[in-house]
């Protein structure tokens, strides 16, 4: 591991206290190479004798995703990372491999036939566990909360353009108004992914797991599938209009009850302007000559929230 030393990434590592650590589960059959390194976390690839393992130090920024994914893995082993080893001072999770990633798959909606239902028994599971979660780190962004979240984001040098703006600055009443109506409607709050797309769905021969919860936060449950169907259109290339997303939403509400697709389509409105406003303690953590580019995905995110505004 001598090509590993000082900082990878954005994350600060003593990397030779890293590789003891990991030794401590798993006996490496090979070099520890550094995988992917972000602003949020840096993972390396731990080979072993006949599988692999992967090791990631979460960012301060994501620091709750270590103890949150241990936490999860705990109760629910057959639909999150398996979870080898945690050390939530230090923000570090060892994984066993999950498999591939839908995406290698065309990102199939069959497979989100598959998991949102699940995926929904996790969160209405995990209702009981809010307070922990909260205690642990995990953002708020309940219900009560994201009005002050979207003042916040007013604030920003947001990348739009200048009608854009306006637009959203004139919605911000409105915006308030719609989560008192969608907090009305009674269903609870609960661990919420927020990052829900092909690249964070595994399957290992027929089983799927969802992977990454660093983008989580404690919010409606419903606003899960908002990034679920804006990679269905985006990946897979279906249409808005397309049977699929209804299907999927009955998946996927079918463990919540029954007639709650009001309450889906006013959730799936609040949720878009949510997901842009889980993205300020993110971007704020990212370097400035980094910013351009990630802000690409924000200006994305704004805009399909803002098509979520009336006409």
């Amino acid at each position: 591991m001598e090509e590993l030393s000082g900082t990878t990434g954005h994350v600060a590592l003593d990397l030779p206290a890293v590789e003891e650590w990991i030794r401590d589960s798993v006996e490496p059959a090979g070099e520890i190479e550094i995988e992917q390194e972000e602003p949020w976390a840096t993972v390396l690839r731990v080979p072993l004798a006949d599988d692999v393992a992967w090791f990631k130090a979460c960012a301060p920024v994501q620091a709750f995703e270590a103890h949150l994914t241990a936490d999860l893995f705990s109760r629910w082993p057959d639909r999150v990372p398996e979870v080898i080893a945690c050390d939530e001072g230090r923000a570090w999770l060892l994984l066993a491999d999950a498999g591939t990633s839908v995406d290698a798959f065309g990102n199939p909606p069959e497979a989100w036939m598959e998991i949102l239902p699940r995926y929904a028994e996790l969160q209405r599971g995990e209702v009981s566990h809010v307070e922990e979660h909260l205690a642990h780190g995990v953002p708020d962004l309940r219900l009560a909360r994201l009005p002050a979240g979207y003042d916040e984001l007013l604030e920003l040098d947001l990348p739009l353009e200048r009608p854009e703006i306006d637009r959203l600055r004139e919605f911000q009443p409105r915006f308030a108004q719609l989560c008192v109506e969608l907090a009305a409607a009674g269903v609870p709050e609960s661990i919420q992914h927020d990052d829900l797309h092909c690249w964070n769905l595994y399957r290992n021969d027929d089983h799927l797991r969802v992977l990454d919860w660093g983008d989580s936060s404690v919010s409606h449950p419903f606003a899960s599938l908002v990034v679920t169907f804006r990679f269905l259109e985006e990946i897979t290339k279906l249409e808005p209009g397309d049977p699929w997303f209804a299907r999927l939403r009955d998946a996927y509400l079918e463990p919540w009850g029954p007639d709650l697709r009001d309450v889906f389509r006013l959730a799936y409105r609040v949720g878009s302007f949510a997901r842009a406003i889980a993205y300020i303690p993110v971007r704020s953590a990212v370097p400035k000559e980094e910013l351009a580019e990630f802000d690409t995905d924000l200006t994305v995110v704004l805009r399909r929230a803002i098509a979520q505004m009336p006409g």
